[in-house]
Formats: C-alpha cells, sequence, structure tokens
C-alpha cells in the first residue's frame, strides 16, 4: 500500500488533480474521480486501485488526446505514450489508448519508419536515419525494413554535399570538412568517399 500525500488542482485544468503518493507525482485524475472515490491524503491506497480509477474514469478523454496529437504528423507507439506519460496518464490508460489506436491503424511503427526514411532519406543518410528511428522507439525489424526500401543514398549525398560546398573554395581542406559533414549526418564512408569524388579528392598526399 501507498500513501496519497497530495491532491492538488491542475493549473491548466481545473477539472483536474495531481496525485501525490509518498510525496511524489504518481498521477494526474479527474477531480470528479477523486470526489466519487474520496480521495484524500493520508489515505492509504494501491497503486494498482489508482491505475484502474484512471482507467475507467479518463481511457476515453486520453484516447481523444492522443487522437488529436497526431493530427499534425504521424507518431510512433513510444512517442504517444510518452506525450500521455506527461499529461499524467498511468501504464493502463497508456496501454488501453495504444492498443486502441492500432486496431483503428493510427499507429503503425513499420508504416511510421518507411514513411520517414523516405522523407528523411533526401538529406540523411541510413546510419542517421536508423539511430533516429530507434530514439523514436521503432523494432529493429522494421527500421531494417524500411532502410531495405530506402534508394537514391548517393544522389541524396549529393544533393547535401552541393549545399554544404555551395560558396566554400574546393581545396583539400574544405573537402576534409565536408566529408566529415556527410558522415556526420549517417552516410556511410563508402557513399561520402563517392559523392566527394565529384568535387575533388580527400586523401592525405604522400
Amino acid at each position: 500500500m501507498a500513501e496519497i500525500t497530495g491532491i492538488t488542482p491542475q493549473i491548466k485544468d481545473k477539472t483536474r488533480c495531481n496525485i501525490e503518493v509518498d510525496g511524489r507525482f504518481n498521477c494526474g485524475m479527474k477531480l470528479e474521480t477523486v470526489m466519487q472515490n474520496r480521495l484524500k491524503a493520508g489515505m492509504c491506497v494501491s497503486l494498482e486501485t489508482l491505475s484502474r480509477m484512471q482507467l475507467e474514469s479518463e481511457k476515453m478523454t486520453a484516447l481523444d488526446k492522443a487522437l488529436t496529437h497526431i493530427t499534425s504528423s504521424m507518431k510512433t507507439e513510444r512517442e504517444i505514450r510518452d506525450f500521455l506519460k506527461k499529461k499524467g496518464y498511468l501504464s493502463d490508460v497508456c496501454d488501453y489508448v495504444a492498443e486502441k489506436m492500432k486496431g483503428y491503424g493510427f499507429l503503425d511503427d513499420g508504416q511510421y519508419a518507411k514513411t520517414y526514411a523516405e522523407s528523411a532519406g533526401k538529406r540523411k543518410g541510413r546510419r542517421l536515419i536508423a539511430a533516429e528511428l530507434k530514439r523514436k522507439g521503432v523494432g529493429d525489424g522494421e527500421i531494417e525494413e524500411a532502410l531495405n526500401g530506402l534508394t537514391g543514398e548517393r544522389e541524396s549525398a549529393l544533393r547535401v554535399l552541393g549545399k554544404y560546398m555551395r560558396g566554400k573554395p574546393v581545396d583539400k581542406k574544405t573537402l576534409s570538412k565536408a566529408y566529415a559533414y556527410l558522415i556526420g549526418k549517417g552516410y556511410d564512408y563508402e557513399t561520402a568517399r563517392g559523392a566527394l569524388s565529384a568535387f575533388g579528392d580527400t586523401e592525405d598526399e604522400d
């Protein structure tokens, strides 16, 4: 059992409260739910009970917020879960929302990875795209499949390099920096070297 040590109204939404348990923020909850269950500071309650209360009273509200969150752009499952956690929702609610959204076809990490790779591939290399997708919570298999469908990396590197070299002198020092720039953009060594061959050679002289 845990002790509720504080119940305070949320600043941006007076219809919801922040619930503190053992001196730390635990979750957000509707004021109506708090009152119905007669929650108050000093009360001992299990974390599972709080989670169940929140799920029963706020699962549809959380789903609506998550659906609104994806209207501007696609999101991965991890991004949706992180969004809901920041809003004060517990794991049971996050699980409910994620499963509902996947069932509706609004969450599909595999499709997200393909779309992201196709867009990012115009200005980034495979290594950087893979790292970014990994940070977004996309699985290794889905990342690999997305990258396997990616084409035109050499042309992408040439475009990125062309923009970088605009207005710069074509000398060994600049080309060396350009090479490092391409590597930083996620292009592999062979692709970066191939793109640079259109401008010169960065190999050290003997």
